[in-house]
């Protein structure tokens, strides 16, 4: 089974949605069938590397309310990150552009290290609050995961793996993902959003009770047509 999620390392719900798929793995009997894929999404690609401001203030100011309106959003969020065993520093965390981040997520991937390099980059930005737009700290956090950080920086010194950003940004648009997380079984069904473990649980027996049928054909032919065909005793014509 193939499971695609397309995400971004500074929306919260993508980590939430993320936790909840695995946990509803960690009971799936026939998870060792599964893969996961991670693609790319830029929630804000215009956005800063350095904003100046707080998470707080940067909410506030693009859906147009109240710092301390977005400080109750920001509290909601972090306890249902802590539902699922996931700490949220909201007071500290650094939103920034998120671009090199995905292309680091691709040379990973190409590694061998897609999913640990994912799992690495959602925890420093949310509960680190490490600025992972931060060459440096892009080329430290490949480390950590196994991967070479000379090559890694090399890598991220150019533009290598940007095309492999937009082709997954092209395919979210050609398929109609309007937000993230975006998981899709076995390039046939859709979940949006952060799901609870219980939905996706369903979907995985879904998919796996489908995968495991053996496809019928169906006779297309007019009732009313005359059949002629050729088996191993010959060449004959029904009605």
């Amino acid at each position: 089974m193939k499971i695609e999620v397309w995400s971004d390392f500074v929306c919260p719900f993508c980590y939430i949605g993320k936790r909840r798929l695995e946990s509803a793995l960690e009971n799936f009997p026939n998870k060792d069938a599964v893969d996961i894929e991670y693609k790319s999404y830029e929630l804000d690609p215009n956005a800063d590397k350095n904003p100046g401001k707080t998470v707080h203030e940067l909410l506030a100011n693009k859906y147009g309310m109240t710092v301390e309106k977005a400080k109750n959003m920001n509290d909601n969020m972090k306890k249902q990150a802590a539902e699922v065993g996931l700490t949220y520093n909201f007071e500290t965390m650094q939103h920034t552009n998120t671009f090199d981040a995905h292309r680091l997520a691709h040379y990973a991937n190409k590694q061998g290290k897609g999913k640990e390099m994912t799992e690495r980059l959602l925890h420093a930005y949310f509960t680190e609050s490490k600025l992972i737009s931060d060459l440096d700290t892009l080329v430290d956090l490949a480390g950590e995961v196994g991967l070479n950080k000379e090559e890694v920086l090399s890598v991220l010194k150019t533009d290598q793996y940007r095309s492999r950003v937009r082709e997954d940004e092209d395919t979210a648009k050609q398929i109609g993902v309007q937000g993230v997380p975006f998981f899709v079984f076995n390039e046939k069904y859709a979940v949006s959003g952060a799901q609870p473990v219980e939905v996706f649980s369903e979907v995985l027996e879904k998919v796996w009770e489908e995968e495991q049928e053996k496809p019928t054909l169906q006779s297309l032919n007019p009732k009313t047509s005359k059949t002629t065909y050729c088996t191993d005793d010959g060449c004959m014509e029904e009605e």
